[in-house]
């Protein structure tokens, strides 16, 4: 299992920790800062499922005027972090 830190752009939350396994599932996702509630939900959701789909699901969704997401900030980490 590989550990990955992403320092987000234009949110609330400033960095996303996670794992990724030998199978491309995603594990420990954390966030530091934003909104306590929804991220540790999004976290709880989203242990073990396939970090490809989770970022095909995430990517793209916007928080206001924004432009992003913490949500969609994970998307592009988990693009960039995807082999």
């Amino acid at each position: 299992m590989k550990d990955y830190t992403y320092d987000t752009e234009r949110t609330c939350a400033k960095k996303i920790n996670f794992s990724i396994d030998e199978e491309g599932r995603l594990h420990n996702v954390s966030f530091l800062g934003g909104c306590p509630g929804n991220l540790l939900a999004i976290g709880k959701l989203i242990e073990g499922q396939d970090a490809k789909k989770v970022a095909d699901i995430l990517r793209g969704n916007p928080c206001g005027a924004r432009g992003t997401s913490c949500a969609d900030q994970l998307a592009i980490a988990l693009d960039k972090n995807i082999h």
